[in-house]
């Protein structure tokens, strides 16, 4: 596919003054003293937009997300860096943004299509297709400063989307609309994008990029935190905004991660204190980034320092985070021996596939005896792993099912 955007090392910062009057301290200060602080809206972001991508923009409040698209519509220029747009843009920004207040819908119509590179022409035989999508009624004769939020949704959209552009930008403007309103504009964009035009979209509405993107960035504190397919991506910012963890997507999900030692030592040595009769001495998972119904592998490597330690099991547990308890099996309830006589020994529990949706979820290890009511040793949040999605299903889990149609 061609890269109808280029975005390459970009940054834009801004000088920022506590008082008016430092601007002009600063300008005409013979001994080039500063008196303003340096904000660094972006910082060194690169990403390409195929012709043709639905690309949702994530990020919290202040990530960069706005300054981002008015660099891209030409509103901003970068500090430094490059950007390349190749195609005509229909952007909203800002509800109202292009609008003058005293003039009517109609005119306001008009206005922006000629700043578009219309005539009027070409406007005149959009016009009925902008003012049915509209749908505001008589309010399209009247000066739009009475306009309220929603009607002002309903009018931008309306003239940016029935423009035919080459590169759509919508920047949370959906969120003012009714939900007939925010129906139609999806079905239109969907139309659009059908079409092959590029869609560039901004909503803290996760489910709607899932759902409508194929394409996703994560902007962290002015930074590319994440890229990819939309569904991981959200599932990743979603993860953050609610444990604040901080995952990448595993492209290479046959990759093998070897995790820290708990204990990194090269010989067998007994430890000088006679209470420890056992240790978990090292964790690691087949990988760390997973996919629903991928298989998951827990090794446990583990020390008995005894000759014989009687009834010992194993036990691995499953958490969210905020330690919601999942799953914890272990190997005294399934009646499996583990070896127990003094040396190292090493066992694998095995998830053959994993039912969890996506979210970030934490390993337990622990060794038990006296059918577990003896801790011998216990590991809280010893690994992490992190699962992400093609959109399939909402909830924690996923739970074989079917579906009847009765009448």
């Amino acid at each position: 596919m061609v890269d109808i955007i280029e975005i390459k090392d970009v940054v834009k910062s801004y000088k920022l003054y506590d008082k008016p009057l430092d601007r002009l301290k600063e300008a005409i200060s013979p001994t080039h003293k500063m008196y303003h602080k340096e904000f660094i809206a972006l910082n060194g972001i690169s990403f390409n937009v195929e012709k043709g991508d639905a690309l949702g923009i994530l990020g919290k409040n202040g990530s960069g997300k706005s300054t981002l698209l008015k660099l891209i519509t030409g509103v901003l220029s970068p500090s430094s860096g490059s950007i390349q747009v190749k195609g005509k843009i229909s952007a909203i920004l800002e509800l109202g943004a292009g609008f003058n207040p005293e003039y009517s819908g109609k005119e306001n119509v008009y206005l922006n299509g000629l700043m578009m590179g219309f005539t009027r022409e070409e406007i005149d035989n959009k016009m009925n297709n902008i003012i049915e999508f509209a749908d505001i009624g008589e309010f399209i004769e009247q000066p739009v400063k009475i306009y309220s939020s929603g009607m002002f949704a309903r009018l931008a959209f309306a003239v940016s989307i029935n423009v035919e552009p080459e590169i759509l930008i919508v920047d949370e403007a959906l969120a003012v609309g009714d939900v007939r309103f925010q129906t139609k504009c999806i079905d239109k964009m969907k139309e659009l994008k059908s079409k092959g035009t590029t869609i560039l979209f901004v909503s803290h509405a996760t489910e709607q990029v899932k759902r409508f993107c194929n394409k996703a960035v994560w902007l962290k504190d002015g930074v590319v935190q994440a890229s990819g397919e939309s569904s991981e991506i959200a599932d990743l910012y979603e993860d953050f905004m609610k444990y604040n963890t901080e995952h990448t997507v595993n492209t290479d999900i046959s990759t093998k991660l070897d995790l820290p030692e708990i204990s990194q030592s090269a010989d067998f040595v007994k430890p000088s204190n006679p209470e420890t009769v056992a240790s978990i001495t090292k964790v690691k998972l087949n990988k760390n980034s997973f996919r629903t119904f991928d298989e998951l592998e827990v090794e446990v490597e583990y020390e008995v320092y005894d000759d014989l330690i009687d009834d010992l099991l194993l036990g691995v547990a499953i958490y969210t985070p905020d330690r919601k308890y999942i799953f914890g099996p272990n190997t005294h309830l399934e009646k499996i021996d583990i070896p127990n006589r003094l040396g190292r020994h090493r066992m694998k529990y095995i998830i053959s596939s994993l039912p969890l949706l996506s979210g970030t979820f934490c390993i337990d290890v622990g060794l038990f005896n006296n059918e577990g009511i003896v801790c011998l040793h216990y590991k809280e949040n010893v690994v992490d792993f992190n699962i992400t999605n093609k959109y399939i299903s909402e909830g924690l889990v996923y739970m074989k099912h079917r579906w009847e149609v009765l009448e």
